[in-house]
Parts: C-alpha cells; sequence; structure tokens
C-alpha cells in the first residue's frame, strides 16, 4: 500500500511485473514476442532487467501473435505473446483466431486499465469496455487477476489450459495497476498441470475389433496426432493405408510406400476412400476445404478418436467414437492386435500408386513452376528445414503436399486461411529452429500486410529465406474472377513495391529470379548466407502455371489442390 505520508510504496519483496517474468523463466520459456506499450512496462522491463528470455519486439500485435504461433508449432512449447490493452489486443485478435483453428498452445498475456475503471467505460486510454467478450471469441479460455496474490495460480492454470487437449490459444489479463503491486518473494512458484485424456479400455476394444476385421483400413491423421508417430507409423507397417491432412502432414514419413501424405482430396484419393471399408479418424477436424465441406465420402465405416469430447460426430456420421489423447488410444490399439493385420495388400498397392498419380497430376499443373517446386522439395525434405506457407497460389498449388516435410512440428501454414501471416509466422518459425534456416513461400499480395515485420527479422537477424512468388497482385482472385466473373479484374491490387528497393531499405539481403531454371542455383545460394534473404520469383517473367488455381473446390469431385 502506499503511504499516506510520504507517497512511497514500501519495498515487500516483488512487483507482479517480476513476479511474472520470474515464472515465466521457472517454466522453462525462453522466448517471448510482443510489443511494448504503456500498459505492459512493468512486465517488460522486469524481463529486461532480468535478461534471462529473449524479447521478440514485433511491429505489431498481429505479427507478435503470429510469431508465438509459429514457434509454439516447431518447438513443441508454449508461445508467449505479451499485449496492451484494447485496440492492441483486437490487433492480436485475427492472428488468435489463426492459433485458435491450429490448436497452438499460446499463452497471450494482455492487459487492462486500472481496475476502477475496468468494464465501466469510462474512456480511459485504451479502455475497451467489452474486452473479454473479443477474447473469449478468439481464446480457448480467458483468465483475468483481480489481485496481486492470484496472479501465481492464475498463470500456471492458463498455461495447462493451453496445453492441454485440445491445445488452443488462451488470454489472461492483467490490469495496469496490479502490474506495479508488490507482494512477498513467492516460496514457489507454480508449473502448469496437464492431465492425459485416457481412453476407455472397452472403446480400445472395439477398436481393435474393428481394425482386425477390416481388409481396407484407411488411417487419417490430423494435427492432433503428433504425439503419435511411433504409433501410426506400426499401424501403417502392419498394413494401414494414410493419409493426413494439411495439419498432420509427416507424421507418418511422407515417402513411407503406405501414404497418400496430404493428397486428400485427389481424385485418386477419393478412389481410395470409396473402397476402404473402415476410415479411422485421429485427431482431425476433417475441415471443410479437405474434404469438400464433408460431402466426401469417407469408408464403409468409421472410427473416430479425439481428445475433446465435443467433436465426436461433429462433421461426418462414425460408428465408434473414442476419447482420449491420440498416442494412448493408437498404443492401445497396437497392443491388442496381431502384427500383421490381414488387410488387402493389392489395396495397399492401390495406395503407393493414387499417391504417384497425384504427385503426377500435380506436377504437369505446375508448367514451368515444377522446377521451383522440385527444388524446395529437395531441400526442405534433405536438411530438415521448416517449412513456413502463407496462403498464396504457390502454396495451395505445390506447397501444402508436394514439398515433403522432414517432421510434422517443421511445416507450419495459416490453417484459418487469412493472408499474409507467413512472414511473422516465419520469424516464429527460425526462433524456434536455432541453427536451421527456415524457409517461407509467400505472395506479393500477402506480403503487404505484414510488410514491417521484415524489419523485424532483420533486427533479430532471422536465419530466413522469403521466397516471394510476385504476379503483382491476388492472382488467385483474378483468376475466380476469369472463371466465375466475366474477366471483371477489380479490387486485385495494382501497386506493388519495388522488392529490391525494398530490401534495400530495410539492410536485408535481396535476389531475384526471372527465369525458372535460375531458382535451383539461386536458392540454394540464399541457404548458405546469414540472416533474412528475400528472394523474389518473378512470375509475370517466368508465366503462369500450366493449370489456373481458382480456389478450392466447392463439389466432392474435388482436384486436390486446394
Amino acid at each position: 500500500m502506499v503511504n499516506a505520508m510520504t507517497g512511497e510504496v514500501p519495498d515487500t519483496g516483488m512487483s507482479v511485473g517480476e513476479q511474472v517474468a520470474q515464472w515465466l523463466e521457472t517454466i522453462g520459456v525462453t522466448t517471448v514476442f510482443g510489443v511494448i506499450s504503456i500498459h505492459n512496462m512493468p512486465i517488460l522491463d522486469a524481463l529486461y532487467q532480468k535478461g534471462c528470455i529473449r524479447f521478440v519486439p514485433a511491429r505489431g500485435e498481429a505479427g507478435a501473435m503470429n510469431m508465438a504461433d509459429a514457434y509454439a508449432r516447431v518447438s513443441g512449447c508454449l508461445g508467449v505473446v505479451i499485449t496492451s490493452t484494447g485496440t492492441a489486443a483486437g490487433n492480436a485478435a485475427g492472428s488468435q483466431v489463426e492459433a485458435l483453428t491450429a490448436c497452438s498452445p499460446v499463452l497471450h498475456i494482455t492487459t487492462q486499465v486500472d481496475r476502477p475503471l475496468m468494464d465501466r467505460d469510462r474512456a480511459a486510454i485504451h479502455d475497451v469496455p467489452h474486452q473479454p467478450v473479443m477474447l473469449r471469441g478468439v481464446s480457448k479460455s480467458v483468465f483475468r487477476v483481480w489481485e496481486a496474490r492470484t496472479l501465481l495460480p492464475m498463470l500456471a492454470a492458463a498455461a495447462a489450459a493451453a496445453l492441454s487437449a485440445p491445445m488452443g490459444p488462451v488470454s489472461i489479463e492483467i490490469p495496469i495497476d496490479v502490474q506495479r503491486e508488490r507482494a512477498a518473494v513467492p516460496l514457489y512458484m507454480p508449473r502448469p498441470y496437464v492431465a492425459p485424456v485416457i481412453p476407455d479400455p472397452v472403446a480400445l476394444d472395439h477398436f481393435a475389433t474393428m481394425l482386425r476385421r477390416a481388409r481396407r483400413p484407411v488411417l487419417w491423421l490430423g494435427g492432433g496426432a503428433r504425439k503419435a508417430m511411433a504409433q501410426a507409423v506400426l499401424l501403417a507397417d502392419r498394413g494401414c493405408a494414410v493419409v493426413t491432412s494439411t495439419n498432420g502432414r509427416a507424421i507418418v514419413p511422407e515417402n513411407h510406400p503406405a501414404t497418400l501424405g496430404a493428397f486428400n482430396m485427389s481424385l485418386s484419393a477419393q478412389e481410395i476412400y470409396a473402397r476402404s471399408d473402415l476410415v479411422m479418424i485421429v485427431g482431425s477436424r476433417l475441415r471443410g476445404n479437405e474434404t469438400c465441406n464433408n460431402t466426401m465420402p469417407l469408408g464403409q465405416a468409421r472410427i473416430q478418436v479425439d481428445a475433446d469430447a465435443t467433436q465426436g460426430g461433429r462433421n461426418y456420421a462414425v460408428d465408434l467414437f473414442v476419447h482420449g489423447d491420440a498416442q494412448l488410444v493408437l498404443q492401445g490399439v497396437v497392443d491388442r492386435i496381431p502384427q500383421d493385420l490381414d488387410t488387402d495388400r493389392k489395396f495397399l498397392e492401390d495406395v503407393r500408386h493414387a499417391r504417384y498419380s497425384a504427385e503426377a497430376d500435380l506436377r504437369q499443373a505446375l508448367g514451368p513452376y515444377a522446377v521451383v517446386a522440385d527444388t524446395l522439395r529437395h531441400h526442405v525434405s534433405e536438411e530438415k528445414l521448416p517449412f513456413v506457407r502463407d496462403v498464396t497460389i504457390a502454396n495451395s498449388m505445390f506447397g501444402n503436399r508436394y514439398v515433403t516435410l522432414a517432421a510434422p512440428n517443421l511445416g507450419v501454414h495459416a490453417l484459418g486461411g487469412g493472408i499474409g501471416q507467413g512472414i511473422a509466422m516465419a520469424i516464429g518459425a527460425a526462433c524456434a529452429a536455432h541453427s536451421r534456416k527456415t524457409v517461407a513461400l509467400l505472395g506479393d499480395g500477402g506480403a503487404m500486410l505484414y510488410i514491417g515485420e521484415l524489419a523485424t527479422a532483420v533486427e533479430q537477424q532471422a536465419d530466413i529465406v522469403f521466397v516471394l512468388m510476385n504476379d503483382r497482385g491476388y492472382g488467385v482472385i483474378r483468376n475466380i474472377q476469369d472463371s466465375q466473373y466475366g474477366g471483371r479484374h477489380c479490387y486485385t491490387l495494382s501497386n506493388t513495391p519495388d522488392f529490391a528497393k525494398l530490401s534495400e531499405g530495410m539492410g536485408m539481403a535481396y535476389r531475384r529470379v526471372d527465369d525458372a531454371q535460375d531458382f535451383p542455383g539461386t536458392f540454394a545460394q540464399t541457404l548458405r548466407m546469414e540472416g533474412p534473404v528475400l528472394l523474389e520469383v518473378d512470375m509475370l517473367a517466368i508465366g503462369p502455371f500450366a493449370r489456373s488455381f481458382t480456389g478450392p473446390p466447392a463439389g466432392a469431385a474435388g482436384s486436390g489442390v486446394a
């Protein structure tokens, strides 16, 4: 409390800001992203004085949230972002939707105005009367710290919620006057406790029985199955075909002979589903743009596994729902089935042919850009590089499925479909990747949204190659306008910057390719350069793809390039 006579605050131990910094260090956080503001200075000043945690100052809260999201995906650890109240928390909201879509474990430490002014619409600076309502819309859970004495348990609870299945971003508000309060040095810093979701053995018995009886089983793996890699590979080795969502890529190695990879909506893949007598869906929400909005037939019988019980049967009717962590469920099934399942080996051979057919069809559609896709595929896979993809034509054509990932955590993509997030995500991925170069596939239209974060990449000397596919505007929108709107091109951007001059102004290395055949050598050169590099691919000079991409298919007969 403040001394009424002197106005001095007695030193009673630690400020709340210092406690936040100490707690983050105690639970093993090494990197935090955010933007400094008058309403979070007590926390950030404490981080700065301790000097034990790397703080990455983004140019905007949207970028900071994307960085924390990508950091969490690549590292497998808690991502942490610190924003201010009001507009600042609002700036992060769109990017937090992406973290929510991807089920990324992100702790969003945000702030509030002084407690006497909170929720009263008194027009205090940075006040948003309904901020918790906004946060609830983009968060798995929302917490508010009312007194200093509740801070540490609240932080532990918030982190545990973010890390518990189904994972997701969690917001916690700490008002500015609470941040300034002082309290005794805590005897113990509580850590987040995450309890596993243990499946019912009876459900596992039913699962194993259905699998033993199946002749043509298909295992569909989503992002929620990432920790079940060993078990998924065992099932593939014992006779199950495999297909993955975009977020479940490389759970089973993408060169495994039994997997379709992420060619989940190709015509050849749909023929496989039509013949399957059992589809086992593990940790996947069966997103609309990967199932033709749930109209694509998926086998004659279905089993669904999810740690979130509310997902059971949500998008497809299922014959059996098993509530539990993917790793525990699949291990329980592996323990209950023989070493070799009595499956149709001709079916597995057809899966291999379906994969080859889908890849060949895609590569033919690329035209002159096949060499770009082949080059990225080779380096990303062989050198085990994180591969970040923005929502752009090149990613929809080949980045999402053709460029092979070495591990599931090395693929980062804007699953929610929001453009422009790739630059910031690449910075977060690079912070988690340490000595490995990160590769980011971008489009010029989306890059304009986050272009300021290139300065963050330079400031942090983030080891990234930004491959910028430049077609001078929103190419996919123009393609859709050509196919559905009589070729009327409107609102698709016309003022594209000179990226060579932009890079020079940012102090960032730059290379340009206007002949696709030059891409392999130039890209290999950028991989050897230190710090961030912008590699511009002049698509107007190179020419169009052999087949235009006009958005994800709406019907059941999908092309597989969504």
